[in-house]
Parts: C-alpha cells; structure tokens; sequence
C-alpha cells in the first residue's frame, strides 16, 4: 500500500469516527427527523469503516 492509499483510509476512519459521534449527538438530543438522521449517520459510519477493512484485507 503507497502513501496516498494509507493517507486516504486514515482520513475514511477519521471520518466515520466523525459520523459515528455525531449520530449518538444526534440521537441524544433529537425527535423525529433528527433522530432518522442520526441513525443514518451510524450506518453510514458503518459503510465506511465496512469499506477501510475490506480493502485493508
């Protein structure tokens, strides 16, 4: 794996990090759309972190 590789991954992981707290935030303090899009934060947290293992395998 080059450097642009691993640059890219890291940044993937800091992003789904990102997500992953910000749909608990979301959640915390959310009703109604809020809390979909909470939800659908975390999932998208998921997919990410879903994708960094698959191509770091």
């Amino acid at each position: 794996m080059n450097a642009t590789a691993a640059l890219v991954l890291s940044v993937l992981m800091i992003a789904s990090a990102g997500l992953l707290l910000g749909g608990i935030a979301t959640l915390r303090r959310g009703l109604g759309q809020d809390r979909r899009r909470g939800w659908l934060m975390i999932v998208a947290a998921l997919v990410l972190a879903g994708n960094v293992a698959i191509l770091t395998v």
